[in-house]
């Protein structure tokens, strides 16, 4: 899967890249939402894709051997289209290799695969409705407005 894109290829993550995707999701969540998040509950968090690849899996633009974004996609059933729909989360990329397609190119990464597996039907990710950049971003690389909100209820 290895794609080189300007001077960095997207990879499927490893164990030992955790502490790393632990930290961005901390700095998603501060930049994103305002939230502090408990960084070892994080760790345990994306230590558990890890220990059950069945949770999900992460994708990761590398750069030499530095992690500079990284990508997060979990997979939700579709009884309606009989297939996978791929869902994108936790996209983040280090606000110093902003601009440089590194998004663009994890995100090509995933469409590329779901468009040779017949049991994928579609990709959809959520994005903050105060994020006007991410929306553009998403609307350039194809894709709209699903017309759903998110609702939620959480324990914490």
């Amino acid at each position: 899967m290895s794609q080189p894109s300007e001077s960095f290829d997207i990879q499927p993550a490893r164990l030992a890249d955790a502490e790393i995707l632990a930290r961005f999701n901390c700095q998603l969540a501060d930049e994103t939402e305002g939230k502090v998040l408990n960084p070892e509950t994080v760790l345990r968090g994306v230590c558990g894709l890890f220990d059950d690849r069945s949770r999900g899996r992460y994708l990761v633009a590398r750069e030499k051997d530095s992690v500079i974004g990284q990508l997060l996609i979990t997979i939700e059933w579709s009884d309606w289209r009989n297939g996978e729909i791929w869902w994108i989360q936790s996209v983040y990329v280090a606000p110093e290799q902003r601009n440089r397609g590194v998004f663009k190119a994890l995100y090509q990464a995933v469409f590329e695969e779901a468009k040779t597996r017949d049991d994928v039907v579609g990709i959809r990710l959520y994005v903050e409705d105060h994020n006007l950049n991410a929306q553009k971003v998403y609307q350039n690389l194809g894709m709209s407005h699903a017309g759903y909100q998110v609702m939620e209820f959480m324990k914490t």
